[in-house]
């Protein structure tokens, strides 16, 4: 089986394995997406050049999707497009495959992912807590392993904040670099296209298919000195009311630059917060009217019950809001903006949490404006200013991700990313069973940032047994002398995914040094000695995929 089938086919075995239907406004057909992998398969044979051959992704459902209806999570509201979004169509012709479209706060109006008919998107792993929005479908498919990436939408966060929550990256261009050409509007003028993955190759890597040349002339970007990367972070008390355990959170990425070789400057965050809050509480939100405001007067007016009330009652507030309002608050926009500039001067970024705080369904139930109004005091304000962003992982609080993001002036796209790297260490890690490519526990891999690094094979050391597990599942042993070479993968993860698989690991299974043919030796997973007394010996097989393909 060619090995873009057999990701398909993992793929979808995950969806059924994880048994969450409200990630999903539309999955397409396996039988569907299996021939066009076989076809991606037969170009390759070709010799044909598909940088992304084999890599699956969701698109939220704002998104143009062809064959799919496009619903902005309002089933009335549906349409058929004729052709995929730009970004859409520019993925699948990198030999991408898209899996369907994913569920979201309705027309994309909400940082919390509950807005919707089609049910909450909980949390990958806390099924009590919001998963965040308004692309919180896409989120989740890339936090719980069914897909290499996500499309997402940004306007005041939604990029941002459902990557912080799930414990994955999440990029927001600078705006115009991301055609939104086929996308459902949220505020036009605000609006980005943005990419969720679990690592930040995998996510620059599919944002440089997506990017267009700049549609605006690109502005000089100050002439950066030389010396360490400069990063700005604002006073503690300026952050606000945190979440327990959030500023040692906060507190510690910032340590973690510090330690990587950054600079760290104090800055003055007003300006940021207060413009953060003009979003919603000002005039700007009209805009969102503009976009969908006749459809959702005329739901109303016939009793609509795909309606989500919240959404409904956002937009059509915003119809009522003066236009001497408006410019009032341009005005003022412009002074905070000239001020935040100012604030980063010389900074190559500033650091914030992503997010103040994680809160329940039952909080956001309870308060839906005002939880939703807390969760973006830190990302409104960035397409407001005409800033870059990317959200990353910085370790967890109380059980749960915690991430920080990194903003900095328009085209800092690059710049951004290489310092958010330095948040992201990594280890290997070896596997030669259940957690090979398209094997049953392949996902849990996936699920925490995992990418392959290359298939090779063990020293000749080791025997190899199969256990009577479920899911079946080989040990590995060291026995010196009497031992052959076993095939086996290395993988990197994020140094923090190596501990929660350890937290997760059943007995017999240990993780150890797992020496490899090259000399080198990297952590991997070995099997403890006492279990193998009724277990066969299959190292004549050289592989657990051989002795798989055997029976």
């Amino acid at each position: 089986m060619s090995t873009t089938l057999s990701r398909v086919r993992a793929a979808y075995a995950r969806v059924a394995a994880v048994d969450r239907p409200e990630i999903w406004i539309d999955l397409r057909p396996q039988d569907e997406v299996e021939r066009e992998a076989r076809a991606l398969d037969a170009r390759l044979s070709e010799g044909e050049h598909l940088p992304l051959a084999g890599r699956l992704f969701a698109a939220k459902g704002n998104i143009d999707v062809a064959g799919l209806p496009t619903t902005a999570g309002c089933p009335s509201y549906a349409y058929d497009p004729e052709s995929d979004a730009p970004v859409v169509a520019r993925l699948r012709a990198a030999g991408a495959l898209v899996l369907g479209t994913t569920n979201l706060d309705q027309f994309a109006t909400g940082l919390v992912g509950t807005r919707s008919p089609h049910g909450a998107v909980r949390h990958a792993y806390d099924p009590a807590r919001i998963s965040g929005g308004s692309s919180s479908g896409s989120a989740v498919a890339v936090a719980l392993g069914i897909v290499d990436f996500a499309l997402g939408t940004d306007t005041a966060g939604s990029g941002r904040v459902p990557a912080a929550f799930n414990g994955i990256v999440g990029l927001k261009p600078t705006r115009g670099l991301v055609p939104t050409a086929g996308v459902v509007p949220a505020c036009a003028s605000l609006d980005c296209v943005t990419v969720f993955a679990r690592t930040l190759p995998e996510a620059e890597r599919a944002l440089a298919h997506m990017a267009s040349p700049p549609d605006r002339d690109l502005p000089p970007l100050p002439q950066r000195a030389p010396g360490p990367w400069r990063v700005a972070v604002p006073a503690r008390e300026q952050l606000g009311e945190l979440d327990e355990g959030w500023a040692q959170a906060y507190e510690a990425a910032v340590d973690q630059l510090v330690a990587a070789g950054a600079s760290v400057r104090e800055i003055d965050l007003s300006p940021f917060t207060d413009a953060a809050a003009m979003l919603y509480q000002g005039a700007f939100v009209a805009e969102r009217y503009t976009a969908v405001g006749s459809f959702v007067d005329k739901a109303l007016a016939a009793d609509d019950p795909s309606l989500d009330p919240t959404v409904a009652g956002i937009i059509t507030r915003a119809r009522d809001i003066p236009a001497h309002q408006l410019f009032a608050d341009t005005d003022r926009l412009a002074t905070l903006r000239t001020r935040a500039l100012a604030e980063l001067a010389d900074a190559d970024a500033l650091l914030l949490p992503t997010a103040p705080g994680h809160p329940t369904l039952a909080e956001v139930a309870a308060d839906p404006l005002g939880t939703n109004a807390r969760l973006g005091r830190f990302t409104n304000s960035t397409n407001l200013f005409d800033l870059a962003a990317v959200a990353v992982p910085a370790g967890g609080t109380n059980g749960l991700p915690f991430g920080v993001m990194l903003i900095g002036p328009a085209f800092t796209d690059e710049r951004l990313a290489r310092i958010a790297a330095l948040l992201q260490p990594e280890t290997r890690l070896a596997v030669v069973g259940a957690h090979l490519t398209g094997q049953p526990l392949n996902p849990q891999l996936l699920s925490l940032g995992a990418r392959l690094d290359r298939t090779t094979t063990t020293a000749p050391v080791y025997r190899l047994h199969a256990l009577a597990t479920d899911p079946p599942k080989p040990g590995l042993v060291h026995v010196g002398e009497g031992g052959a070479q076993i095939e086996t993968e290395v993988w990197h993860l994020p140094a923090e995914g190596v501990g929660r698989l350890l937290t997760a690991l059943p007995r017999p299974m240990t993780l150890g040094k797992v020496h490899l043919a090259d000399g080198t030796s990297v952590p991997g997973f070995l099997c403890e000695p006492g279990a193998l007394t009724d277990a066969e010996d299959i190292t004549r097989y050289g592989s657990w995929r051989s002795y798989l393909n055997e029976r």
